[in-house]
């Protein structure tokens, strides 16, 4: 089993790579999964309903979010109607949507959960017990359980992958936009990498154009953000799982221009 996690999508030149290439990057892998963080799918963050379908249609099996789930107000609609999308586990029970969803996949049932750090954002419920507590209520119902951790600091996210170590498949973050080198197999078998980096313009400063971005820190003057033009990059990470026992064999990183 291969599993394909493609880092945060970035606005519409990001859902257009994804688009045109996601087919070749599965023909090439042979991938048989693919999960992709799309809370800034949109212009401004959020996702809308277009692009989550749009998403799904090219090959997408779950779209995971994070702090900007809610920027487009269509997304809590789509999840209540049981779209494949999940928002972070540790939001209020009252939030729309669900934080974890179980698709099955070649006589496999795929668990995705989906968290949300604490560390420099804003204050929400313990992505520590939730993401925990919903391992431990699906062990025996999902054969394999990845956690999508979106999450500002490092430190945090390494955190969590050591405390669900044994409990869950892999552990990778998201939301910092730049891909890590650090990916690894934990001593109890879960894999980690601190980022899986993002999707859209290269030359840019996590997506946004780069002259814009500068400007901000020379001159301390707020300017609007404007997404990058210009030639797009995926990237994501591989999960090449053992199907006997349901670990994983190997993460590769996965960068293509």
């Amino acid at each position: 089993m291969k599993i394909l996690c493609i880092g945060d999508i970035v606005g519409t030149p990001g859902c257009e790579m994804v688009i045109s290439q996601l087919k070749y990057i599965i023909a090439d892998y042979g991938i048989d999964f693919v999960i992709a963080n799309g809370e800034n799918a949109s212009t401004g963050n959020g996702i809308t309903a277009e692009k989550a379908h749009k998403l799904a249609d090219c090959g997408v099996d779950v779209i995971t979010l994070g702090n900007h789930s809610f920027n487009k107000a269509e997304a809590g609609q789509l999840m209540n109607n049981g779209f494949p999308m999940i928002r972070p586990i540790n939001y209020p029970p009252q939030t729309p949507g669900n934080g974890f969803i179980i698709k099955e996949c070649k006589n496999k049932k795929i668990a995705v959960i989906n968290a949300l750090g604490r560390v420099y954002l804003n204050p929400i419920d313990s992505p520590f017990d939730a993401v925990m507590k919903c391992a431990n209520d699906i062990s025996s119902s999902a054969d394999i359980i990845i956690v999508d951790f979106h999450a500002e600091a490092t430190s945090e996210k390494a955190a969590l992958a050591w405390y669900l170590d044994g409990k869950v498949t892999a552990v990778f973050g998201t939301h910092t936009h730049v891909q890590t080198a650090d990916e690894r197999l934990l001593p109890g078998g879960t894999a980690f990498i601190t980022d899986i980096g993002m999707t859209g313009p290269y030359n840019s400063v996590l997506g946004v154009d780069k002259d814009i971005s500068v400007s901000r820190f020379v001159t301390l003057m707020s300017k609007r953000y404007v997404l990058a033009e210009g030639n797009c990059f995926l990237c994501g990470i591989i999960l090449d799982i053992d199907d006997e026992n349901n670990k994983v064999k190997k993460i590769e990183r996965l960068k293509i221009f």
